[in-house]
């Protein structure tokens, strides 16, 4: 059984925004290894960022700690889109079809982008719209950019393959949908939305995308889905967490395999070694959703980033399962 330690208390301060987007990191040798987090910096919204840290430095409010950071400037090349950020709500490492490391964000203001990493310039990037709440987004094989948005009810296909400000789409309508994956080996992807865990399949071109009917559907036995991740000691299991529990589901079984009582988590992801890394949110942070402290576990530890308000911590691993 898990057992997640209390949370303790976060910062920024020494992070620094001024911080260059490319630190000295090594893609290939930081995989699977580091922990990016969404800090929501509600003092100043410029502020707010990714930041890429280490958990084997045991103090994060020191320089050791920080291994790269990033958002949206117009030296980066997002003029006209930087508005639609300032709530950081996802973030995943990915690898394109040409090998290239690349990051997917989202922003509850309305951001969707695609990166270079570790260089942070545009590939991609449209304003989903700040009434939309872009929840969580994915990199598909062919280019394309999926988007799970909670307040917008929807999963939108963006064809991000087709130019870097290419804004057409197809949607799949989702209640509350906050979690969206790539499954290579079903080739389906899943999306996350109330109790419904819903594997898609997409069909079409890049540039003309289909989603088909008659998905893969996944009732949960408690509502109010968050996250959605995999687990990248087990090739067929997904993280999921809702409202009250987390969840293992088997994508061969399509069904759940282990349940967590573990409530309020907003993001659950685990190394390859199997560590579960989590966000829950803490008393007195500024929002009913941030933290300041990610929580580790088997083995059980907590890294503490004072002053912060993290939403999310991922695993930094191009792997989607």
């Amino acid at each position: 059984m898990i057992r997640l330690l209390g949370s303790i208390g976060l910062l920024a301060a020494l992070l620094t925004p001024s911080l260059p987007a490319a630190a000295s990191v090594d893609p290939a040798a930081e995989e699977g290894r580091l922990v990016a987090v969404t800090d929501q910096n509600y003092d100043s919204l410029p502020d707010a960022r990714i930041r890429l840290l280490d958990p084997t430095v045991a103090d994060w409010n020191t320089a050791a700690a920080l291994k790269w950071t990033w958002s949206p400037t117009t030296s980066n090349g997002f003029t006209g889109l930087t508005s639609a950020w300032g709530l950081p709500s996802d973030v995943k490492l990915r690898m394109n079809s040409a090998g290239a490391y690349v990051a997917v964000v989202a922003d509850s203001r309305g951001l969707a982008a695609l990166i270079g990493y570790p260089a942070g310039n545009k590939l991609w990037g449209v304003n989903v719209g700040a009434a939309n709440n872009p929840h969580s987004v994915e990199l598909l094989p062919n280019g394309n950019v999926a988007v799970a948005a909670s307040a917008g009810g929807f999963i939108r296909i963006y064809t991000a393959s087709q130019g870097s400000s290419s804004s057409s789409y197809v949607s799949y309508p989702l209640p509350d949908a906050h979690g969206v994956q790539w499954d290579p080996t079903n080739q389906l992807l899943w999306v996350l939305g109330g109790d419904q865990l819903v594997g898609l399949t997409i069909s079409g071109t890049a540039a003309n995308p289909v989603i088909n009917a008659n998905p893969v559907v996944i009732t949960l036995p408690t509502g109010g889905g968050h996250d959605l991740t995999p687990m990248l000691d087990n090739h067929d299991r997904l993280w999921v967490s809702t409202g009250s529990k987390v969840y293992q589901v088997s994508k061969s079984a399509k069904s759940v395999v282990a349940t967590f009582d573990e409530a309020g988590v907003k993001s659950v992801s685990s190394m390859p070694n199997a560590q579960q890394v989590r966000t829950i949110p803490k008393a007195g942070c500024r929002t009913s959703w941030c933290t300041d402290t990610v929580t580790f576990a088997v083995p059980a530890a907590t890294r503490t980033l004072t002053g912060s308000e993290i939403y999310k911590a991922r695993v930094w691993s191009s792997r989607y399962e």
